[in-house]
């Protein structure tokens, strides 16, 4: 009887364990499946540093043809970009991504023009481009430059102390320059004292800070490059008249802006919310946190953007030119008129209290069909210099101007994001505490946990 019921136990139990089994291998299966045929992942990073940008999203979605990337490395390596091209194809089903090893496919490797290991090549349609590294800014890039397949210049005027786009120096404007290249924009430097005309392959004008006055020829030549249809950026410190570097009132390039609706006030911005010290930026540096509605910072909010040295705008719609407001200075600023002072009196009643008109964007009608000038006017240009490109939203802002008076307004967007330093710095203390804590504390409570439990059961 007891060697029946024992059976019968058994038998029970061998039934259990044989279902529990079959439960468990038909999950792993199912999971496998559904983890094959939909591929999700949640990043859950400060910065999603794992996650595709909104910028790569919009361009991948909005394909209106299949596109192929193919990757060229070693059959060996292939895994090491395997996860980023993934992402890509996960986008959208028109994403098609190949493997190639070039030492086995010779062909296909010299066909494309192959040089290094770990190349990648967007392909859509007859038209391809080769990416400039394996990150998501060249691999995007790459998607930019084979949807547009259109040359666009961006003519940054010089020969009046303007920043450099050659320069890579602190005030040099190199960074904006390479930035511009992966938008796939080419950046030149024109002089309008030798020819006051904007050369016709110029898509975008840019005035970039210049610290000597424009002369009325080179202020003519930009008048009537916007009224023509063409598009600027024009970006104006305040006249500083502090130690050697002084800026001058550049009296006849203020008085275009002013007859297209925006009037550069002789003042400059102060910011004295505490904030800027823990960013480790002075009162110098004007924060912006809020924005207008208008599609270049449409997608900046809740990013903060710094402007050293700037001064405030007064905008008005004219004639010909609609304004609209990009974004003030913050409710703790202060404009001071006094520009020669070393130190400014915040108390000063002569001072304007925040917020101020730091940014504007306009169009021009000029009468044409398809035909629109676009201007956008920024109080400082230090903050798209090497110093504050990469200052949180700086360089989005500077790309999205570009974009939107480019009429790429698709493009506009948050760019990938650069990694985060998320180290953490400790004492010498709290490292040994932290070592006691791992190696010596936490074993010891597992061991006391442990003979607690044989005790009890003894």
């Amino acid at each position: 009887m007891n060697t029946g019921l024992l059976k019968a136990r058994q038998t029970k139990y061998i039934a259990y364990v044989v279902i529990y089994v079959l439960v468990v291998l038909t999950a792993l299966v199912i999971a496998n499946f559904l983890s094959n045929r939909y591929n999700k992942s949640y990043d859950a990073t400060a910065n999603k540093r794992y996650s595709l940008s909104d910028q790569t999203a919009k361009i991948v979605k909005g394909l209106k043809q299949d596109a192929t990337i193919t990757y060229f490395d070693q059959s060996t390596s292939f895994d090491r970009a395997r996860d980023l091209l993934t992402e890509y194809k996960d986008l959208s089903p028109k994403v098609k991504v190949d493997y190639v090893d070039p030492d086995k496919k010779p062909e296909e490797a010299k066909a494309a023009g192959i040089k290094n290991y770990g190349t990648a090549v967007v392909q859509i349609g007859d038209r391809k481009e080769e990416a400039k590294g394996m990150t998501e800014e060249g691999i995007t890039g790459a998607f930019i430059r084979v949807l547009k397949n259109t040359t666009r210049t961006v003519c940054f005027i010089g020969g009046s102390g303007e920043h450099q786009i050659d320069d890579s120096d602190r005030s040099g404007y190199s960074q904006l320059k390479e930035a511009l290249g992966q938008d796939n924009y080419q950046a030149k430097t024109i002089d309008l004292l030798q020819k006051a005309e904007i050369p016709s392959d110029c898509t975008i004008a840019v005035v970039a800070g210049p610290t000597h006055d424009y002369q009325q020829p080179q202020v003519d030549a930009l008048k009537k490059y916007v009224e023509d249809g063409g598009r600027t950026l024009v970006m104006l410190d305040p006249p500083l008249k502090i130690g050697r570097s002084e800026v001058s009132d550049n009296d006849a390039l203020t008085a275009l802006l002013a007859s297209w609706g925006v009037i550069p006030e002789k003042d400059l911005i102060l910011d004295l919310n505490p904030i800027g010290q823990l960013l480790g930026v002075g009162p110098q540096v004007a924060l912006v946190r809020t924005y207008g509605s208008q599609p270049i910072v449409n997608e900046l909010k809740g990013t903060a953007t710094g402007f050293p040295l700037a001064r405030s705008l007064e905008i008005k719609n004219g004639d010909r030119t609609s304004v609209q407001k990009l974004f003030d200075s913050s409710d703790t600023s202060l404009a001071t008129t006094n520009l020669s002072a070393n130190a400014v009196n915040p108390s000063d009643p002569k001072n304007k209290k925040g917020p101020l008109t730091l940014a504007a964007a306009g169009t021009y009608n000029t009468g044409k069909q398809d035909s629109q000038g676009r201007f956008v006017v920024i109080g400082s240009s230090s903050w798209a210099a090497n110093s504050f490109f990469k200052f949180n939203g700086n360089a989005d802002l500077a790309l999205n101007a570009i974009d939107w008076l480019g009429s790429d307004e698709d493009l506009i967007s948050i760019r990938p994001k650069e990694r985060e330093d998320r180290r953490i710095t400790m004492t010498s203390s709290q490292l040994a505490w932290v070592r006691g804590t791992s190696q010596f504390l936490l074993p010891l409570l597992v061991i006391v946990a442990g003979v607690s439990v044989w005790w009890k059961r003894r």
